[in-house]
Order: structure tokens, then C-alpha cells, then sequence
């Protein structure tokens, strides 16, 4: 899976419910706060590992600290950390195997609280978070989008949706969920939950290519949903919902991504990594591909893993998990498509998150 790989994590996922231990280092060294723009990468280490670091790029000084999250509160991160995003002060890092949400200072990443999403003694293993409100939105493997309030930082809800929900996305009022079963191997679901805000309800499931994991919206009314196929009938493919009757616009397996990278939206574009490693980049307004790959210099990446978009410089940051093992890489380009410089990750680098800008 993707994030992590399906191919490499999906029968240890289907079968995991117990909580990965962490050790607490006596010895660190804590870096100083993070005081000037710089981008962070959420790597996930290896499943079962215990290994997720949270690297940070500062700008300013062009250097790279291995792991702010340990530096700063002398513990490691968790099993497995598959989304991390900004809001209002605080990062939530989602860490699926230790089934935790991290919440720290955006600038320090010094801890706040850690949120433990867990069903009596069965881990939930949370995938991804989006906010709404001054609510933050958890899907979780369990079938559930937990609800969070983003002051008292408790747990106020648990809405159920299809099986194994992975990225969602708040458009016109509603939450999408993308309800993959990725843990029914040639079992996929094949819908698309829409929960109403007002209510905190679901009020429809929208049916769409098999196995949909990412999603995005825009602002002409669509919500954008990638599918992975059946991995044997059904193909990979992107199906187009209205945000308003949620009914299904277009379907197409021509526009395939790869597998649980982001679909990032900026204006009248999309990007997105294509099922053939590149960086598809797509009309919304127009509904037709923009350009075939964005690169434009000839940098090859050996894995990509996941994507985005400075929308303050049109920059499009690409990580790259290289053999899924060591550490990773993540590169920048700039608005021309041209590689401006990378810099050295952890393990199997997933999200990307913009600080201080």
C-alpha cells in the first residue's frame, strides 16, 4: 500500500493489533525550534519497526535534522506515520501501526498530547486527517472517521463508513471518504462516503472504480477520487463526483495515480504522480491533461512516493523511497519543472508538510 505499499505491507497489516512499543533516549540533544520557513517529510520506516522520524528542511540555513520529533521530545515517533498536516499551531501526525495521533507545536514539534485511537483493546490504525472547523478528521482501517475537536483535542465521534477508508477530502459542506478494502486482498470496496458536517452523518455511499485511495476537490464543484482497480478486471482509474447532486460525472482508467500518493489541487491544476512515475499534471477547468510529466530536466526518481505543491512558489516537491529499506530522498523543483536540489530522508518518505511560510 501506498502509503505504505500494498504489494510489501498488506497481509502483516490485515492481521496486526498490537501496539508497537516505543523507547525513550536519555541522551538526546534537543535542536532548537524551528523559527524560519522550511518544509517537513513524515517518513514511515519499515512496517512492525518502529522507526517513523519526521525530517525537517529549513530554508534558511539549507541543513536537514534527521528527526525533530525525537530531538525534541526524547522519544521516538511511533510504528508506521502515514499522514502529518498543519492546522492553526499544531501538526497531527497520524501514526497507523502504534494507532496514535501525535499532536505537537508546528514550530517546535515539542508534544502536545498523544491521542490513542483504539477499540477497547483493538487498534482502530488510523491512515489519514483533514480539518473543518476547528474539527480534525481521522479515517481509520476499523471503518471509522473519528472526530476530533481541535481545542480539547478528545474524541467526540466515530462515524462509520466502508471498509478500510484512506484519504478524504471536505468539499461544498461534506466530507469524502475514499473506502478502499485494501485489507481484502481482490476484495475491494468500490465507494466513496459522504458525510454531511452539519450533522455528522452519512448520508450516501457514491459508487466508483475499485479500490479508491486518493482524493481532492477543486473549485468548479468536483471532488477528484484515484482507485487502484482489482489489481485483475478492473483497471486503475479516476472517477469525477459533483460536489452538489454527488453523482458521478466522468470515469476514466486512462488517468491512473500511484498507489495512496496525494492528488494536490491548486487553482485550475492538479498534480499527481502517475501509475508510470511521473508528475501528471491536469486541467480542472478544462477536464484534459496539461502535461505529461512536469519534470522537465530529465531527473529520473527511482520510487516515487508521494507529492506536493508549494502553492507560495510553485514548487512541487516529489519523495522518492528508493528501495523501501534505507533512507529516502526529496527532491524540489522548481515552476519550470527543473530540479532545484534534494536532500536526504528517512525510510519510505510519505507526507510532505510546508511550515512558516
Amino acid at each position: 500500500m501506498k502509503p505504505f505499499k500494498l504489494k510489501s505491507l498488506i497481509s502483516a497489516v490485515a492481521i496486526l493489533s498490537v501496539l508497537a512499543a516505543c523507547k525513550k533516549d536519555k541522551n538526546i540533544i534537543v535542536d532548537p525550534p524551528v523559527t524560519t520557513g522550511g518544509v517537513y517529510v513524515l517518513n514511515q520506516g519499515n512496517f512492525n519497526a518502529n522507526n517513523s522520524t519526521l525530517s525537517f528542511y529549513d530554508y534558511t540555513t539549507k541543513s536537514t535534522t534527521s528527526d525533530r520529533f525525537n530531538a525534541a521530545n526524547g522519544t521516538k515517533l511511533g510504528d508506521t506515520g502515514n499522514d502529518a498536516k498543519v492546522y492553526g499551531s499544531k501538526m497531527y501526525i497520524v501514526v497507523n501501526v502504534s494507532s496514535t495521533v501525535e499532536v505537537v507545536d508546528a514550530k517546535t514539534t515539542k508534544s502536545v498530547k498523544q491521542v490513542k485511537l483504539f477499540n477497547g483493546t483493538v487498534a482502530r490504525q488510523p491512515r489519514y486527517v483533514v480539518f473543518n472547523k476547528n474539527k480534525a478528521y481521522i479515517s481509520s482501517y476499523d471503518g471509522t472517521v473519528a472526530v476530533m475537536d481541535t481545542t480539547t483535542l478528545a474524541i467526540e465521534k466515530y462515524i462509520t463508513v466502508g471498509r478500510n477508508p484512506e484519504q478524504m477530502v471536505v468539499s461544498n459542506g461534506k466530507l469524502y471518504v475514499a473506502n478502499s478494502g485494501g485489507l481484502s486482498f481482490g476484495n475491494p470496496d468500490k465507494t466513496v462516503s459522504v458525510i454531511d458536517l452539519n450533522t455528522l452523518t452519512e448520508t450516501k455511499k457514491v459508487t466508483v472504480i475499485a479500490s479508491p485511495v486518493s482524493m481532492a476537490a477543486d473549485s468548479y464543484g468536483n471532488v477528484y477520487v484515484l482507485s487502484t482497480g482489482d489489481y485483475a478486471a478492473v483497471l486503475p482509474g479516476m472517477t469525477v463526483i459533483d460536489n452538489t447532486t454527488d453523482a458521478v460525472k466522468t470515469q476514466s482508467t486512462a488517468l491512473a495515480g500511484a498507489y495512496g500518493t496525494s492528488m494536490v489541487v491548486d487553482g485550475d491544476f492538479a498534480y499527481f504522480l502517475s501509475a508510470d512515475n511521473k508528475v501528471l499534471v491536469y486541467n480542472v477547468k478544462t477536464q484534459t491533461v496539461a502535461k505529461a510529466n512536469f519534470i522537465t530536466d530529465g531527473t529520473v526518481i527511482k520510487t516515487p512516493y508521494n507529492i506536493a505543491y508549494d502553492s507560495t512558489t510553485g514548487e512541487v516537491f516529489v519523495t522518492d523511497a528508493k528501495d523501501y529499506a534505507s533512507n529516502g530522498e526529496l527532491f524540489a523543483f522548481d515552476k519550470n519543472g527543473k530540479k532545484e536540489y534534494s536532500i536526504t530522508t528517512g525510510i519510505n518518505p510519505g507526507a510532505i508538510i510546508f511550515v512558516n511560510k
